[in-house]
């Protein structure tokens, strides 16, 4: 997504008509559904005016495209400033710029890591050469079409307030401002130079919808990738927090080894990269001869891990790697270099059902030099869960350990959509939010009136990975466990009966071949992820009149999570509803952010499908209207018209170009939408070439009426002479057009060089019965103009 695109000089004149601010404010808005702060607004007035000053360069081309606020693919991370053209080999490139307010930086002993005035206080954070890079990999990384087209990517950063660069170009950091450079206040002119040296030619072929609109590799799956990160590949490019937490967790562990016990509490919701950040540290402090280990509570996680590694080591280092978070009961203190637990939220007082030990995170943090505790409150599942930030605060102070505490926010599940995850608060009445509808969220949420329809959905969506399943709330005995014959949850009056996950598969339930046909539960899924998943909403979670009401009492008994409920409503049974009400909620929440791409839901009871239906529905009609509106633009376009998604590109469709070219001259080029294709007449022959776009204006109304839809042939070879093309002309500079197409009749007039005929003079000529249109004629720089297309015939 991306809040603003403009050429350069429309952005030039948008600062100085001090319009910038509100027109990205608005879009702000309009697209991301969120009101912008007043400090955010006054640093886009602020920056943007700095880098209009660096834009002011005549060595910098008009027509270069500027773009604000782009969003990176499958994250909620966004690039302040790109700028898009051609280097001096006339290659497609796009300028990463990192822009920064700050006055002043420190140097630290932590790689890629300054310390800086950030929230009302000093504190550490990623440099911005590393941020800047990090940026472009990730983009190059996500996108295909940026290195499938060879679209160069160049990052920088730009502290404009900053007049001393000591620290921010200290050697120490010398490895990132080589990739990425630092420009500071007095560096303007010099910032002004390295752009025009990466973008010397105007951006003439849509680079930066071309990035926006590319093609998106799936992500990654932690779990498919720790066999190349055990090996010590840079599998997860980690950005911004991830970043920070773990330098700083490297930086503890180096500290606890010749000084005190140290404790770092890493806050972090679904998706935010703790399992990554875990995995890089426990290979990482490995690598550094420190004696590490993986920790969990849950089972699931580490037997996929452990499944993963299979024959790549051997059994004994791999059990030695990944740990429950019981097996510290009496061990030593100190007798670990560092321990990293994963899912910390949901560690127990007690080990196991013989109530071994103490307390999990005391022994945890005395048994270990350093312990990484990976935190998300709003994912403890069961009455035992202990694993609060407080109770680790006071169990490090009972250790004498030296308590540190950051927290991860960058969005990697869900499609990198922070409305998904504050819509589902909002929708589960975890907490107020300011998403209350799934309106402009790019993720797929679906309700199933049907649960075998949903299954369907599921498989189908299995085949390509194996990675799509079902889950569901706890509500259905495990009756399969003992009769292996035996269907546990079952809908008769929808032909639906399913099985819970095998007990032969265990904890593999997740990976296992064929195993998309059963049901997993949250002890089998959390910590893991799906690209889709299924849920099943029990009758634990119900909706009355739109309240959401919870019943523990609902839980199988085989359900371990709500054991001790009864006893504790007995004694305290306000208390008993709240934490039991606040321990269903979870579960859903963590059920319902188990999938990267989409999430399906089935609930049992007719009110509560009904309530998330409705969300669904509105989505849905979001996206009705703008195809509606979408379609309005198409308005005459008298031929079946379908998506991208529907298309068979070049059997069938060819693709319409929504240019709205201006045939009345040169006009400023409107961004290309190639989401529509449209299928031609049986008498017209379909090739890769061809593409449908509109012509406005009158200025040959007697071949092409005005506003008619067309059909052009791409990059057409052979003369031009006499026919009627679509062009565009890079080298005319005019502040008021930049780089601009236009339909006319071509001709040109030839001389004969050193035995070749070259063009000497072209003219551009309109064919009309209308006043006031005159030839176009082109005499300087001919090898700039380019013809885009060949007018063939109207639609």
């Amino acid at each position: 997504m991306l809040v603003y695109n403009a050429t350069k000089q429309q952005f030039i004149d948008d600062v100085r008509a001090n319009v910038i601010a509100d027109a990205i404010e608005n879009e702000v808005s309009r697209k991301l559904s969120r009101n912008s702060p007043r400090n955010e607004v006054a640093s886009w007035e602020n920056s943007l005016r700095f880098m209009m000053s660096v834009l002011l360069d005549e060595g910098i081309p008009a027509s270069a495209g500027v773009a604000i606020e782009y969003n990176i693919p499958l994250t909620n991370r966004r690039v302040d400033f790109i700028l898009t053209g051609k280097n001096d080999q006339r290659e497609d490139s796009a300028v990463i710029i990192e822009l920064k307010q700050w006055q002043t930086a420190e140097v630290t002993t932590k790689d890629a890591i300054v310390r800086t005035q950030l929230g009302g206080g000093v504190r550490e954070t990623n440099h911005p050469s590393y941020q800047a890079w990090s940026y472009g990999a990730l983009i190059e990384d996500y996108n295909e079409t940026v290195r499938s087209e060879s679209i160069r990517l160049v990052p920088c950063a730009y502290l404009h307030n900053m007049k001393q660069g000591n620290a921010i170009n200290d050697p120490f950091y010398a490895n990132h401002t080589s990739r990425a450079p630092v420009f500071i206040s007095p560096d303007a002119l010099k910032l002004s130079s390295f752009l025009s040296q990466h973008i010397k030619y105007g951006d003439s072929s849509d680079i930066m919808y071309r990035i926006e609109h590319g093609v998106i590799k799936p992500s990654k799956n932690l779990a498919d990738a720790l066999s190349s990160m055990m090996q010590g590949n840079a599998e997860f490019l980690m950005i911004d927090e991830q970043k920070l937490v773990y330098e700083t967790a490297v930086d503890l562990a180096h500290k606890a080894s010749k000084g005190n016990k140290q404790c770092l509490i890493v806050k972090g919701g679904p998706g935010t990269g703790k399992s990554v950040v875990a995995i890089n540290l426990l290979v990482e402090l490995t690598n550094r001869e420190m004696m590490t280990q993986y920790v969990s509570r849950n089972l699931a996680p580490r037997e996929v891990f452990k499944k993963k590694l299979t024959g790549t080591r051997k059994k004994t280092h791999i059990d030695n790697l990944f740990k429950g978070s019981g097996s510290y009961i009496d061990i030593e203190p100190d007798t670990f270099h560092a321990l990293i637990v994963d899912e910390a939220h949901r560690l127990n007082e007690k080990t196991g059902m013989f109530k071994k030990g103490d307390n999990q995170p005391r022994e945890i943090i005395s048994a270990s030099r350093l312990s990484v505790f990976f935190v998300d409150e709003a994912q403890r599942v069961t009455l035992k869960d202990v694993g609060t930030v407080e109770e680790l605060r006071q169990r490090a102070a009972e250790c004498d350990a030296e308590v540190h505490e950051l927290e991860l926010s960058s969005q990697f599940r869900c499609n990198g959509s922070d409305g998904y995850l504050a819509w589902l608060d909002h929708a589960l009445q975890i907490r107020t939010t300011a998403n209350i509808d799934l309106e402009d969220i790019d993720y797929e949420f679906k309700v199933f009136d049907d649960p075998s329809a949903m299954r369907r959905t599921i498989l189908e969506k299995n085949r390509k990975a194996n990675k799509a399943r079902m889950v569901a709330g706890y509500c259905w005995p495990w009756a399969s466990k003992k009769d292996k014959h035996v269907m546990d949850i079952v809908f008769p009056e929808y032909g639906f009966a399913a099985q819970w996950n095998l007990d032969d598969d265990g904890m593999l339930w997740a990976i296992a071949d064929g195993s998309a046909e059963q049901v997993g539960c949250i002890h089998t899924c959390q910590g893991l992820e799906f690209d889709y998943v299924g849920v099943i909403i029990g009758d634990d979670f119900m909706i009355r009149d739109g309240r959401v009401v919870t019943d523990a009492a609902k839980r199988a008994g085989q359900d371990t999570s709500v054991h001790g409920y009864k006893k504790m409503f007995k004694e305290h049974p306000e208390h008993a509803r709240a934490v039991a009400d606040q321990i269903i909620k979870n579960t859903y929440r963590t059920l319902m952010t188990r999938g990267q791409k989409g999430c399906y839901v089935y609930a049992t009871d007719p009110e509560t499908r009904e309530y998330f239906a409705a969300f669904a529905r509105s989505q849905a009609a979001t996206e009705h209207t703008d195809l509606a509106e979408e379609a309005e633009t198409l308005d005459g376009l008298h031929l079946p018209i379908v998506t991208r998604n529907q298309a068979a590109p070049f059997e069938r469709h060819v693709p319409v170009y929504d240019l709205s070219i201006a045939a009345g001259g040169f006009s400023e080029m409107q961004i290309a939408d190639a989401e529509h294709w449209v299928e031609l007449p049986d008498f017209m022959r379909v090739s890769p070439d061809l593409f449908v776009s509109r012509v406005v204006g009158e200025s040959m109304n007697r071949r092409i009426p005005n506003g008619a839809w067309c059909l052009f042939r791409a990059n057409p070879g052979g003369t031009r002479q006499g026919k009627v093309v679509v062009v565009q002309h890079r080298a005319i500079e005019d502040p008021d057009h930049g780089g601009s197409f236009t339909v006319k009749l071509y001709q040109s007039e030839k001389v004969e060089e050193y035995g070749e005929f070259v063009n000497q003079r072209i003219v551009l000529k309109p064919q009309t019965n209308a006043f006031g249109y005159k030839d176009i004629v082109l005499e300087d720089e001919l090898e700039d103009l380019k013809v885009i297309g060949e007018f063939l015939s109207v639609l």
